[in-house]
């Protein structure tokens, strides 16, 4: 079974509540990330993966509202909460998509997906070389190569953000990175701070067709450009960058228990 895997949580650092904040008069981002990835052909599920936490209790009760199964697992160990879910639901391929993407373009999802399929590939991806806008990227693995994660992965960046182990080790994966026709990476609707949730908001109620495509959204930039100064000054990875300082922290750790050893 082809599966989606939404992690989503109350807390964040930058933009607390992001996940439920409104895009419009009505819908959250939640609900855009749902129906955008609703619209894929090739998805047989879609799961929203939350934590234990009673704060996300909000968010599984939004998602049976939606029709969508929630599953509730590790606050921080993310690599976990996939495998667990992925296991629940008996899904073999597994499509991860955090829930700060709500224009996420089923299209791209589907490409990859065929990618994936066509290739017997472990691992596909969109971002390993920087060519789309952030907020469009997609990854798909198998339910094998989750598990070789789950079972090796130590690293904190490895835990938290689930995929690292693929880029760390590529020599044990069979993987592709899809690149586009041109570098648009310059583009960024991920909802990650004020602005960004600023210009999403702006995107959605200039763009009326749904689902909203990548190339849609390029073409209004394109004609608006003063949008893109929006949130052009954001840094990217913020997240990741800080789960790798934990990673040396960890690893000044390891080496000092292992000197007493000696």
């Amino acid at each position: 079974m082809i599966g989606c895997i939404i992690q989503a949580r109350i807390g964040s650092s930058r933009l607390p509540r992001k996940v439920m904040e409104k895009l419009d008069q009505k819908n959250t981002v939640l609900y855009y990330v749902i129906k955008q990835l609703k619209h894929s052909k090739l998805l047989d599920n879609i799961v929203v993966a939350t934590t234990c936490l009673e704060d996300n209790s909000i968010i599984e009760d939004f998602s049976y509202k939606m029709g969508i199964k929630c599953f509730r697992g590790d606050e921080e160990d993310v690599l976990d909460r996939y495998y667990q879910c992925a296991k629940k639901f008996s899904f073999s391929t597994i499509i991860r998509i955090p829930a700060d993407k709500p224009l996420i373009d089923p299209l791209m999802v589907d490409k990859c997906i065929d990618i994936f399929l066509q290739g017997k590939y472990d691992y596909v991806t969109t971002f390993l070389e920087l060519s789309f806008p952030f907020g469009t990227e997609v990854e798909v693995f198998s339910f094998n190569a989750l598990e070789k994660m789950w079972k090796n992965a130590q690293l904190p960046s490895e835990r938290e953000n689930v995929t690292p182990y693929f880029y760390n080790n590529k020599n044990k994966f069979r993987i592709y990175n899809l690149k586009n026709s041109k570098n648009q990476s310059h583009f960024r609707w991920v909802v990650d701070t004020n602005e960004d949730l600023e210009l999403v908001r702006l995107i959605v109620s200039k763009i009326k067709k749904r689902p909203i495509l990548m190339d849609d959204i390029i073409h209004l930039l394109t004609l608006e450009p003063e949008l893109v100064k929006i949130n052009k000054h954001i840094k990217h990875d913020e997240g990741y960058l800080k789960s790798l300082k934990k990673d040396e922290e960890f690893l000044k750790f390891q080496n000092q228990k292992n000197d007493k050893n000696d």
